[in-house]
């Protein structure tokens, strides 16, 4: 080898290091932007029904693991859209962030979730798309999972909210319809929350469906079944709302079952009602009732109680207050 070739050699292996070295540099830089470690590790919850834990988010990859809802993990790193977790029993792998949700935003959801399983449930329905669950209503309130496109739901409770108004669990909205969104609270199985209630059809009872077509139908509820020769048929009381976005429902029917005729008639019908959900149905010595929660004219909140006694509804009386159990003192 000559002495000229010498210096050739050298810097050719300066020049290699001095790539292999920039290229390192630019890899952490890459990593350390995309790749931010949360410190120190914080537990999420699975909110999908099943997930997979992958050993790489490269598009050819193996699953380590399989989640389901309600799953925990801990986030160990985030890249992009993805998560390098740790699952209980010490497994790591990658897994999406739309697929999980804090720590907080779950126990919130499950204590929604406790709240409304001691809840009549004032309609069921059917999300129309797929649509996110929210903690409080509001667009801004953190969300807690998806509904999916056709899922049913059971709805408890409906909300007015300014859209530019964080969630707050108002009973009423005084502004515009143009400038709000209704809200529902439902829940389908292991999740409760609020969605949109323009996402949301209500799935009314064929038995109704005759009035519900000339009506704004917004809950419904069996009192009782009266016994028509082998069949059993429901007798209902059903809420519509007319005329107004602020309170949930404006007027309350009772449909009851002619044995003689073997259809259903209007038996008792009230309107001009300023009503707020929920509406409650009990039973008293084997007679149905309901409580309506209202609102009078001067702003004062009450219950109107009514009974339905074979056929024929009598109004109860009144009581103080939205929360009470009490029964109206003997008229």
């Amino acid at each position: 080898m000559s002495i000229r070739e010498d210096p050739i050699r050298t810097r050719s292996i300066v020049i290699i290091a001095f790539v292999v070295l920039a290229a390192g540099v630019g890899a952490y830089f890459v990593w350390s932007h995309y790749a931010q470690p949360k410190a120190p590790p914080q537990l999420e919850y699975v909110v999908s029904p099943s997930l997979d834990v992958l050993n790489t988010p490269a598009v050819v990859h193996e699953t380590v693991a399989i989640l389901k809802y309600g799953d925990r993990v801990e986030i160990l790193r985030i890249r992009g859209d993805w998560a390098q977790v740790r699952v209980r029993g010490g497994a790591e792998g990658w897994i999406s962030t739309k697929e999980v949700i804090p720590a907080k935003a779950f126990e919130a959801g499950q204590k929604l979730l406790h709240q409304v399983s001691g809840m009549q449930a004032q309609a069921t329905g059917h999300a129309t798309l797929a649509v996110n669950i929210h903690v409080e209503p509001g667009r801004d309130a953190p969300v807690l999972g998806l509904f999916t496109e056709g899922q049913n739901l059971d709805v408890f409770n409906r909300r007015v909210i300014a859209r530019n108004a964080a969630g707050s669990g108002a009973s009423m909205a005084a502004s515009t319809p143009s400038v709000s969104d209704v809200w529902y609270l439902v829940r389908s199985d292991s999740q409760a929350g609020w969605v949109l209630g323009r996402m949301i059809a209500l799935d009314i009872p064929e038995a109704i469906s005759q009035y519900a077509a000339n009506s704004n139908v917004v809950a419904w509820f069996v009192l009782d079944k009266v016994r028509d020769g082998d069949a059993h048929v429901p007798q209902y009381l059903v809420a519509d709302r007319e005329g107004t976005v602020q309170f949930d429902y404006t007027r309350v029917r009772v449909f009851t079952w002619s044995r003689k005729t073997h259809h259903y008639v209007t038996s008792f019908v009230q309107g001009g009602l300023k009503g707020i959900f929920p509406i409650r149905t009990e039973r008293h010595h084997n007679v149905p009732y309901f409580r309506l929660r209202l609102v009078a004219n001067s702003g004062e909140k009450y219950q109107g109680v009514y009974g339905l006694f074979r056929t024929i509804v009598r109004h109860i009386g009144r009581v103080d207050g939205w929360e009470s159990n009490a029964m109206p003192g003997r008229r």
